[in-house]
């Protein structure tokens, strides 16, 4: 089968497309024949060797994907060959054929298609676990987001909305603004033009903004805590700046705010039940038309230094796919 392969970390200009035996599925997993394959920033870490997981080489970036289940190893009694699945692989998922523990699939819901359902498991189901369970969101209480118009940032503005929040999305260009407002943020700030802090103190009002999600990082993560509000919480999500902040700890103990980590990777492997629950959620959210997987393009096989470089250079508007 075809596979885009890392053979050594590097950019995106080193994958190279070749052919490698068909997977087997082992005790616990399946094979599925990939339709659709979700690309993420963290894909363009995982090739230079600079993100947490580091696979034995040749592996294939990808870490999701919609597909079809061709056959189930021991132990999978609840898929079948044949059925519509979608999930998270973590790797090896830009490939014609890949193997992924069933622990980490769920049917896809009729109503949606492959490609919605392969943009939606990482960003969405991160935002949804960022959002849920590590800050609480509650209805009425107000949201900043960090890089909204990006997937994960997109994803956040979206769910945000659905749980009642009022959205304040923030990005690098008026264009991207409007993006994420047409995508239902309330209000907007552009903070490569104006100064965040300010614009979040006046946005946020005396009550002050009661949650950031920030998959950004850098220059703007402090920023961002001084306009929280008293017990407020910061989501570290990631650090598409490209820089990790260091933040005073003197503003955590005078606003009694929480700094949450959401590492949803590891909530994954250590909440298996809650994980497929919202994974089965947000799918279920998509296919009614309330959440759009907004996708700006899909890329063949071949072409997947192309798309991985247009994420690296943070171009990207949505999701980006690769089509097998």
């Amino acid at each position: 089968m075809k596979a885009v392969l890392c053979q050594r970390f590097g950019p995106p200009d080193e994958l190279v497309l070749g052919d490698i035996p068909d997977p087997v599925a082992g005790a616990g997993e399946v094979v599925a024949k990939v339709a659709a394959v979700g690309l993420n920033f963290f894909d363009t870490l995982i090739i230079a060797g600079k993100y947490q997981t580091k696979p034995p080489f040749p592996f294939s970036p990808g870490g999701e994907f919609a597909g079809v289940v061709e056959s189930v190893g021991p132990g999978v009694d609840e898929f079948a060959p044949g059925d519509r699945v979608m999930g998270y692989t973590n790797f090896n998922a830009a490939r014609e054929r890949t193997a992924v523990a069933a622990s980490q699939i769920v049917k896809v819901p009729a109503g949606l298609d492959f490609e919605r359902a392969a943009a939606l498991t990482i960003t969405y189901g991160t935002a949804y676990y960022g959002l849920k369970y590590r800050a609480v969101l509650r209805p009425h209480e107000t949201l900043a987001v960090l890089g909204a118009s990006g997937g994960v940032g997109l994803a956040a503005v979206e769910l945000g909305r659905e749980m009642g929040a009022r959205v304040i999305a923030c990005a690098s260009s008026d264009e991207k603004l409007a993006f994420a407002r047409a995508h239902g943020a309330h209000e907007v700030v552009n903070y490569e033009r104006d100064d965040l802090r300010e614009a979040l103190k006046e946005l946020g009002g005396e009550q002050g903004v009661d949650v950031v999600f920030d998959p950004v990082g850098g220059r703007y993560s402090e920023p961002a805590v001084r306009s929280l509000a008293w017990e407020g919480r910061h989501l570290v999500i990631g650090f598409a700046a490209g820089e990790i902040p260091k933040l005073p700890l003197n503003l955590v103990l005078l606003k009694g705010c929480a700094v949450l980590g959401v590492f949803w990777g590891q909530w994954v492997r250590l909440d298996k039940d809650d994980y497929k629950a919202a994974i089965a959620a947000l799918a279920d959210w998509c296919a009614a038309g309330k959440l759009s997987c907004h996708i700006q393009n899909i890329y063949p096989l071949a072409e997947a230094p192309q798309a991985l470089k247009a994420l690296a250079e943070r171009k990207v508007m949505g999701k980006l796919l690769l089509r097998p």
